[in-house]
């Protein structure tokens, strides 16, 4: 007899948990089906357990620079074992924490591998055998895994994914990293910090390719000043792996082919949907490239099956995931009957992207370069961190904060930073573009002093010629 739900969601990650915490707040019946963890790659293998190893290289970072602060540190070392046992724990409690809130919602929680038998009904196979399932709904959250370099798959030794550098058996003595979106320059920043010889190697003409050309100038000449090599126009042509390290053949931007030894290799050039064997063939859901198409609510082409976060159009972002589980968990509740639910449309163009690299990267919005292709004409504002007192306090005065403007309307386009703590900051312009904020509102915002984020409203006067600090 298959167990009946009103809502079942694949797959546990920000997505997925969101998803189905949503579904029972509103009064739905409703199942997860993982295979692995509780919290997905995100809580385990991603987002959190990341920002857990970064904090430590931050703060061994600080401790070799103590001088710069007044004190005085000796013997300072790196235990790469205690650093990566803490990174675990992190993990681990966020997981336990996924559980108690599939308990404190009254949602069945059901371990295994799920395959769909039909848009509205699965089996999942695990320690208790095959359960058959069926739901009204049925929402696909099962996220993407790393894309493995198509001549030299990730063997956990010497070639490395994200998941195999979380997890180092040893401390790499030079790492090549391929690829510089977020999570290659995430692990190139952590490496270099805890002593590393690190060498990233991009395929486009510039560092962190999404983000704003004047912040990725500037990242690539941070990170050259601390010790890392960076090639751009580069790519690697082959691996070789040895017993002792790999052996790369890198095509360099003026054509040239040079061999360079390595002890490890990452690879970071991005994601692969998990939408084979899954049983979408049997739904008539529409795919692309691997990924499954869905409305702004996250509808497929078949009734009753949704899909939401990694495994449909980018960005690729936890927090993109987990909004649009609550816009499919309300668009659901609404279709059955629920008219006190208003779900709402995903705005791509309102989703902040953060890079947790040394220094930090966020960004929100348009670029200038998009916003000039899409015809605007322009008002840009650019305010340092050196003209801020808390920045050179902290002893954090590297960077800036670009604002982007509709000429014509004052309509806030975009906003890109570079710098101490900004991705604790673009939340601020994140609010600004969801109300549709002006420049006229965000000039006259009183910002706190003495905070980093005066450097916000400075660069927005910037753009109107009337920053005070500069």
């Amino acid at each position: 007899m298959a167990s009946q739900y009103d809502v079942i969601v694949l797959g546990s990650g920000p997505g997925g948990y969101v998803a189905a915490i949503r579904c029972a707040q509103l009064g739905l019946k409703t199942a997860i089906v993982e295979r692995e963890n509780l919290g997905g790659i995100c809580l385990n293998w991603g987002c959190i357990p990341t920002k857990a190893l970064l904090r430590s290289a931050e703060i061994f970072h600080y401790m070799q620079n103590a001088g710069d602060y007044g004190l005085k540190a000796q013997g300072i070392e790196a235990d790469l074992d205690a650093v990566v046992k803490r990174s675990r724990g992190v993990a681990k409690q966020l997981n336990q924490g996924i559980g108690h809130l599939m308990k404190k919602n009254k949602i069945t929680v059901h371990m295994g591998e799920g395959t769909l038998t039909s848009p509205t009904a699965l089996t999942v196979k695990g320690d208790k055998g095959e359960e058959k399932l069926t739901a009204r709904n049925v929402i696909v959250a099962t996220g993407a895994r790393a894309r493995d370099l198509p001549f030299a798959p990730a063997d956990g030794k010497r070639i490395w994914t994200y998941r195999h550098a979380m997890t180092p058996s040893q401390m790499p003595d030079k790492l090549l990293v391929v690829g510089s979106g977020a999570i290659g320059i995430e692990f190139a920043s952590f490496y270099n910090d805890m002593g590393a010889d690190v060498t990233v190697v991009e395929m486009l003409d510039r560092v962190v390719p999404v983000e704003d050309h004047e912040v990725s100038a500037f990242l690539e000449k941070s990170l050259t000043k601390q010790g890392m090599t960076i090639m751009t126009g580069a790519s690697v042509e082959s691996l070789e792996v040895g017993a002792k390290g790999v052996t790369a053949t890198i095509k360099g931007k003026d054509g040239k082919v040079q061999k360079t030894e390595f002890s490890h290799v990452i690879s970071a050039i991005g994601i692969v949907p998990n939408t084979e064997n899954i049983g979408l063939e049997k739904t008539g859901a529409k795919m692309d490239r691997g990924f499954i198409q869905i409305d702004p609510y996250g509808r497929t082409a078949a009734k009753g099956l949704w899909a939401i976060g990694d495994c449909t159009p980018g960005p690729w972002l936890a927090h993109k995931a987990s909004h649009e589980g609550v816009s499919a968990a309300e668009a659901i509740a609404q279709e059955m009957g629920n008219t006190d639910v208003h779900p709402h449309a995903l705005n791509r163009n309102n989703i902040p992207g953060c890079t947790y690299c040394h220094p930090q990267i966020a960004s929100v919005g348009m670029t200038e370069a998009k916003a000039k292709e899409a015809g605007y004409t322009v008002k840009v504002g650019n305010f340092p961190f050196i003209g801020n007192g808390k920045a050179i306090a902290l002893g954090e005065a590297e960077g800036f904060i670009k604002t982007v403007f509709d000429a014509k309307t004052g309509e806030l386009l975009g906003a890109h930073m570079i710098g101490a703590e900004v991705t604790e900051l673009i939340q601020g312009y994140t609010v600004g573009k969801t109300l549709e904020t002006t420049e006229a509102e965000l000039g006259q915002t009183v910002f706190p002093h003495p905070t980093l984020s005066e450097m916000m409203h400075e660069s927005v006067l910037s753009a109107y010629g009337k920053a005070l600090h500069i």
